[in-house]
């Protein structure tokens, strides 16, 4: 016998019996299944951004995922460092040591060569930290090829300073006035204004003042060239040839204290001070050829000056001002 539901009506405070068909019966248990299903949707949903359904293995393995994000943070601030200090190490290797050897600077293609073109880390992606992962293995990877290329070049400096022994000695390499002597850098290679024209010209060496009388250095072993005054403008001046495609040049001097085809060291005393020729005061006058070529003598500065010295001389160098010649 089916159970009758009832309702009080209070205008004849009676019971009437309730009167449901089979479609509104219906339609109700449909809502409440849609109700149901939504309800369940919804509080999965919560569940699984929560940690409240994860196994005690999930939580460690959550806990170790953190730990491995914070590791790679910390590897990348490392490789920071790591990356500035061979970014120095390739930057002297480029511009000092293979400059110094006369070897060809290593192109930075060269040094990262291997890491463009085809994706090398295709296996590392497609995780929720691929990105850090490829980055800081990338970065490996790169530092990696840098050293070995570094290391290369450090064996060819060798080999080429093991046989260039006699390039080290004979390159001109030190300051031809001691530093001690020295009243001032006057001015540097480059354009220069001109002391009695005073137009802007070329200046083809660089000018020391110091008093009449200053020793003048030879700054590397080699055989004199010339030393007399027969060159215009130059006044009493000697040349050594140094070999290896090295000449110095050491003008205005006061009188020499060698001769020509005689043979010198580094550090003898080849004449001294003066301001003959076309000067406008005592002065050394110094130039260096290179091939036949006027170079800058600042580039061969390695033999008596703290980084300290050389860095102010060469800002002073840098300063266009007036020549001395």
């Amino acid at each position: 016998m089916p159970r009758l539901k009832y309702y009080y009506d209070q205008e004849s405070l009676s019971y009437h019996p309730v009167n449901s068909s089979t479609a509104s019966a219906i339609s109700s248990v449909v809502l409440f299944l849609l109700s149901s299903i939504l309800f369940g949707i919804l509080a999965l949903f919560l569940l699984l951004n929560t940690d409240a359904l994860n196994t005690p293995k999930e939580l460690l393995q959550a806990r170790e995922i953190e730990n491995f994000k914070l590791q790679y943070e910390l590897l990348n601030k490392k490789l920071e460092k790591i990356e500035e200090v061979m970014a120095n190490v390739t930057d002297r290797d480029n511009n000092l040591y293979r400059v110094y050897f006369e070897a060809s600077p290593i192109p930075e293609a060269q040094r990262k060569m291997g890491f463009g073109g085809v994706n090398r880390y295709k296996k590392l992606e497609g995780y929720d930290n691929s990105e850090l992962i490829v980055n800081t293995t990338k970065r490996l990877e790169i530092l990696t090829k840098q050293v070995v290329v570094q290391s290369r070049s450090l064996e060819e400096l060798e080999s080429l300073a093991k046989s260039r022994e006699d390039l080290l000695e004979a390159m001109p390499s030190i300051q031809p006035i001691h530093k001690n002597d020295l009243k001032r850098m006057a001015s540097g290679f480059g354009y220069r204004t001109d002391p009695f024209t005073k137009k802007r010209r070329m200046h083809y060496g660089m000018d020391f003042t110091a008093l009449r009388g200053t020793p003048v250095y030879a700054s590397g072993d080699g055989i004199v060239g010339r030393a007399d005054s027969r060159a215009a403008g130059y006044g009493k001046h000697v040349r050594i040839d140094h070999g290896f495609g090295y000449v110095s040049l050491y003008a205005h001097l006061s009188e020499y204290n060698v001769r020509r085809r005689q043979k010198v060291k580094r550090g003898d005393i080849i004449g001294y001070v003066g301001s003959t020729g076309r000067s406008a005061g005592p002065h050394l006058h110094y130039e260096i050829f290179k091939d036949g070529k006027r170079v800058n003598p600042l580039n061969y500065y390695s033999g008596n000056l703290t980084a300290e010295e050389f860095d102010i001389m060469l800002n002073l160098a840098r300063q266009e001002n007036q020549s001395m010649d």
